[in-house]
């Protein structure tokens, strides 16, 4: 990658980078073509060429990019001294919603980026694949699972709420107008009624449930 690509001005660069995250998120890399990348950048394919190289370039910088920025807006949005399981990931997302702000794909990008099956794409991310996981699983060592109520499985219920949340986001990545606000907020309806179910007791649960049975017939 050319280092001189940071001399661009601010919006340009950013416009390069988010067609490619673009492209690479909706088909991958083995069908992405630089020709897409250029044309949603609104740049020559020389230019693009000039500062990566190839398309494997880009991959592995926007790869590189989007790691390094997730890493820092995880790090500045979620408190090191908190310990609420619900607290934690609602910060976590909060802190994926500010950086899909000026990348709207970056998060979808990282997703697609996990089911990858192209050996050079696989080989050009290893190293920060590991640094983004670790970061992530700093986050969920944070959590007291001792402070949910008696009977709770605290590991199972961080794997619903993950569960959940990657289904927001398949679900609002295919809306034309994505708006990460939305998909934010959705996501903290759904962390305040898992929160509000978990603290209930085993009897109000079960009338609950069968008041939902009995609505559905």
């Amino acid at each position: 990658m050319n280092s001189k690509f940071f001399d661009l001005k601010k919006e340009k660069q950013d416009r390069m980078i988010n067609a490619a995250l673009k492209i690479f998120a909706l088909q991958g890399y083995r069908h992405a073509s630089t020709d897409d990348i250029v044309r949603e950048a609104s740049i020559s394919k020389g230019l693009l060429f000039h500062y990566f190289g190839s398309k494997l370039g880009v991959y592995q910088f926007i790869y590189d990019y989007s790691v390094r920025y997730m890493n820092l807006e995880l790090r500045s949005a979620v408190d090191p001294g908190e310990r609420d399981l619900f607290e934690v990931v609602r910060q976590r997302e909060q802190a994926r919603m500010r950086a899909m702000r000026g990348y709207p794909y970056m998060q979808q990008f990282l997703n697609r980026s996990m089911s990858e099956d192209v050996s050079g794409a696989l080989m050009a991310v290893e190293d920060k694949k590991n640094s983004l996981e670790k970061t992530y699983e700093a986050i969920n060592g944070q959590i007291d699972y001792g402070l949910l109520p008696p009977g709770v499985d605290g590991s199972r219920l961080l794997r619903i709420l993950d569960f959940t949340v990657m289904g927001l986001m398949t679900e609002h990545f295919q809306e034309a107008s994505f708006q990460p606000e939305m998909l934010y907020e959705e996501i903290c309806s759904y962390l305040g009624l898992m929160k509000r179910l978990s603290n209930m007791p085993a009897q109000e649960q079960d009338a609950a449930h069968a008041r939902n049975r009995e609505a559905d017939l």
